[in-house]
């Protein structure tokens, strides 16, 4: 039997937004691969015997998506392999993998990385234009922008019917691992401010307690969403909401589930994604002039998804 390995950026994670990521590209696995095996394994520790042992045995090893390449990947290890491994594995594909924020040049660590773990007969699908660029400045050129796979999804049609006027309920994400209190504590009074009712969906194990540190005083509006997907899912399914926040894949889930949605942008990723598909996105440090005008103004979501480039990518698996 055919096999196939999944690196699964879910497994010792414990940002749920990875769990976006995995299950759209779940959905395009079976779509692809649905007569093979699939292994899962691990991504951010060290591959053991019996992991490389599965990559050498699949006829295609896909790692997918989240902030895993860097200019640095000797410092930043955001991918559980090394040096050592690239005499076991070659033959490695990238779908919707970024870059870690903005950098210089990748350094010799991780030209030799890459070029030996990434295959060299096969596209890779990255998230954006400067993960594209990147990987080009180390000669690595067979990659195709395809966006992050969560929006693969978001056709014309869909976008189309999403709403343009203001819900009565909103949603809203912070980000632990980068905090602007002055800025998301005015976030925050605003949306009390504007909305009948503000939900908090807690994305990241700290996410809770940064907020708690904001010290917002109590109120009958406010409402914690657990931290798990389907808790989200069942709020973006029932109530009559938009969604403003700086958790980029928990804006991308409200998207699939036709909600009007605002990204704070608070690093290259939304930014970049933004400037490729027309993403709707205000930055944190603006101030908040553009988050009342998406509040209070009549708003049309019209997202570029690079549906050629897709189709180049999924096409490669089904000669």
């Amino acid at each position: 039997m055919k096999n196939i390995s999944i690196i699964d950026t879910t497994i010792s994670d414990y940002n749920l937004g990875n769990q976006i990521i995995m299950e759209s590209i779940d959905k395009i696995v079976y779509e692809l691969f649905r007569e093979y095996f699939v292994f899962k394994i691990q991504y951010a520790e060290k591959f053991g015997k019996q992991s490389l042992n599965y990559i050498k045995e699949s006829e295609y090893t896909l790692f997918g998506g989240t902030n895993s390449l860097s200019s640095q990947m000797n410092r930043y290890k955001q991918m559980g392999f090394n040096l050592s491994d690239i005499r076991y594995v070659q033959n490695l594909i990238l779908i919707g993998v970024g870059w870690w924020q903005y950098q210089d040049k990748p350094n010799l660590y991780t030209k030799i990385m890459l070029k030996g773990l990434l295959s060299s007969k096969y596209l890779h699908s990255v998230r954006d234009t400067y993960t594209q660029q990147q990987l080009a400045s180390i000669n690595i050129k067979n990659s195709l922008n395809t966006c992050c796979p969560t929006t693969w999804g978001l056709s014309k049609e869909h976008c189309e019917s999403i709403p343009r006027e203001k819900a009565k309920s909103v949603i809203v994400t912070l980000t632990d691992y980068n905090k602007g209190y002055e800025q998301d504590r005015k976030l925050i009074q605003l949306l009390i401010k504007s909305y009948e009712k503000v939900y908090f969906w807690i994305q990241g194990i700290d996410d809770k307690s940064y907020f708690e540190k904001l010290k917002i005083l109590p109120n009958k509006k406010f409402y914690f969403i657990n931290p798990n997907l389907k808790d989200y899912d069942e709020i973006l399914k029932n109530e009559d909401l938009d969604y403003i926040g700086t958790r980029l894949h928990a804006g991308i889930r409200a998207l699939q589930y036709k909600k009007r949605t605002l990204i704070i942008s608070i690093d290259n990723r939304a930014k970049e994604i933004s400037a490729d598909i027309n993403l709707i996105i205000a930055d944190r440090n603006s101030g908040l002039d553009n988050v009342e005008a998406f509040i209070n103004g009549t708003v049309i979501t019209k997202l570029n998804i690079p549906l050629d480039n897709i189709n180049q990518w999924k096409s490669q698996f089904l000669c």
